[in-house]
């Protein structure tokens, strides 16, 4: 069967044309959020549409690879410095269970597991398998985790501008044609060969961690010197924005009042948690408020390495934060649901 089907091209396509809205109206991230926002409209429009498959999954890899050519042995030695900040991330989880499993529980009605799965601030994928397994709706879960996605990203890049003043729009790195060629070999296998010894493993979030892992041992080696170029890193966020986008395909109008209004509420309720534990950090000046503020925003870890590169961030920090919760959901998440679970 042919990759580029026909409802595959469509949604191309259909992304396409929301980085050129983007554009045109001079919106920030056009090449991450016109892909969202353009399946989005199309979705409820009733398009049929169709993710970029493997090859979606294999661009994924290189935000791994961006983030472990950062990692070098002067990085290392800070490392430490991390830890003030991050004492407070096992918190941060524990407020957003407490107040996001009511609110999807009784404020919306979704049955035990649905709700549980729903509030915790996990991995898409990681979230969907466990939620399914303790009986929880699969759609709902995807609807209102990738609407909680869709609304951090979009928020972010809007604050940043309009009160950091930060230019989103500059090249995320230097050009490919100023990397030398043994380099972007090295960054393609560093790519490709983390993701499946990573998904060899069973580690979670494979295409990201796996290629981060193995490059940053190649960068501390002295190895691999170059991050991603620019149009890598442009062309990773086209095809992150479509992944998300297409998980609205097929809604229907009760979905929308019920699982993206849900989302959408829970994203905001999210907002002003992260923004608490974003002003402790600022009070107890544990790191520049830039990166606080990137790495207390529950979006899609892909995502969030896409805006940090972008806003050139520091890496290190913002992904640090990201793993331990996405780390702490997966291994805790589950066992206090079973712990709160009722007999029907």
């Amino acid at each position: 069967m042919s990759y580029f089907t026909r409802t595959r091209l469509m949604t191309f396509a259909i992304s396409a044309l929301g980085v050129v809205a983007f554009l045109l109206l001079h919106l920030p991230l056009p090449l991450l959020l016109g892909p969202m926002l353009g399946c989005l409209i199309a979705a409820f429009a009733g398009a049929k549409l169709q993710d970029s498959g493997i090859f979606g999954v294999f661009m994924r890899t290189f935000l791994g690879v961006a983030v472990g050519s950062s990692i070098t042995p002067a990085i290392l030695g800070q490392l430490q410095q991390f830890a003030g900040s991050l004492i407070f991330v096992p918190a941060y989880i524990a407020v957003i269970g407490a107040l996001g499993y009511p609110l999807f529980r009784y404020g919306f009605g979704f049955n035990h597991a649905t709700a549980w799965y729903s509030a915790m601030p996990g991995g898409l994928q990681d979230m969907l398998v466990f939620g399914e397994e303790a009986g929880g709706d699969v759609r709902a879960l995807s609807l209102i985790h990738a609407t909680r996605v869709l609304v951090v990203v979009t928020i972010a890049p809007l604050v940043m501008v309009s009160y950091w003043g930060v230019d989103l729009t500059k090249p995320p790195g230097v050009a490919a044609s100023e990397i030398a060629l043994s380099q972007l070999g090295l960054m393609v296998f560093a790519g490709l060969a983390g993701w499946k010894i990573a998904e060899r493993v069973g580690l979670f979030g494979a295409s990201i961690l796996g290629p981060m892992i193995l490059t940053a041992a190649l960068s501390i080696g002295g190895v691999i010197t170059h991050r991603p170029p620019a149009e890598i890193i442009w062309a990773s966020q086209f095809f992150i924005g479509i992944a998300v986008g297409v998980k609205y395909a097929g809604i229907t109008l009760r979905e929308l009042r019920v699982c993206v209004g849900a989302g959408v509420v829970y994203a905001l309720l999210l907002a002003l948690i992260s923004l608490g534990f974003i002003e402790l950090i600022h009070v107890f000046h544990l790191a520049p408020p830039k990166d606080a503020f990137l790495a207390y925003l529950p979006g899609g870890q892909a995502e969030m390495v896409v805006i940090a590169i972008l806003a050139g961030a520091d890496l290190a920090f913002v992904v640090s934060h990201h793993l331990l919760r996405i780390i702490l959901v997966i291994l805790i998440g589950p066992l206090v649901e079973r712990r709160l679970r009722r007999p029907s």
